[in-house]
């Protein structure tokens, strides 16, 4: 197998999808505006200097789901992706991984986000297969609280390796913005820089990594 390994957010889309939906719930009325945008703003601005706990933010985000059915929930994730997402996929996210496709590779979707708001993006892409923070699901409903590991920084390697038990790979690529994801491209046989963060960008310089502009 040749893989190829696409982080989502500020790498195939123009912003940050976990963020984007605290945002989108504000303007839509859904939930408390000024708890609720304090919270995901504290959150982001920890994500962004690398002090994100995964766990304390994903069960922030899922409250929310734990308080409607899936149809709802379905209907309004729908919403979210024609008001915010789609117009921020980048035309080349899209173009690398026809890349890949092209070149028979095997493509995973891996982000630290959760899978509720980040596998109806993946698959716009054209991506099945998904690496996520999973939200836990028991008798039809969202608990609340992650399963399996979070899928950030160290743990998104640790998910990475669980998906491969079993797969020989021969070559890969990595493609993502964050210093985050250090692990993940360190791991890579290619590591490509995608508009990275001022750390990242120092690391890819010092790695002798790719940089590529994606932006819109």
């Amino acid at each position: 197998m040749k893989l190829a390994l696409f982080d989502l957010d500020h790498t195939l889309l123009n912003t940050d999808s976990d963020h984007s939906w605290g945002e989108f719930l504000v303007n839509e009325g859904l939930v408390d505006p000024v708890h609720h945008r304090a919270m995901n703003d504290k959150f982001y601005e920890d994500y962004k200097k690398g002090q994100l706990d995964p766990y304390a933010y994903n069960e922030f985000v899922f409250q929310f789901l734990t308080q409607h059915d899936h149809d709802y929930l379905t209907e309004l994730h729908q919403l979210f992706m024609q008001k915010v997402i789609r117009p921020q996929m980048r035309p080349e996210g899209f173009k690398a991984i026809q890349r890949h496709k092209d070149a028979g590779h095997a493509i995973v979707g891996i982000t630290a986000t959760s899978d509720f708001i980040t596998a109806p993006i993946f698959r716009e892409f054209g991506i099945t297969e998904i690496i996520a923070t999973n939200a836990e699901i028991i008798d039809d409903k969202y608990t609340g609280k992650v399963t399996n590991i979070a899928c950030y920084q160290q743990g998104k390697l640790t998910r990475l390796e669980q998906w491969l038990a079993g797969r020989d790979v021969t070559e890969s690529w990595a493609y993502s913005d964050s210093i985050n994801d250090r692990f993940l491209l360190e791991h890579a046989d290619h590591a490509i820089a995608v508009n990275p963060d001022d750390r990242l960008e120092a690391l890819a310089k010092e790695q002798g990594w790719e940089i590529q502009d994606w932006s819109i």
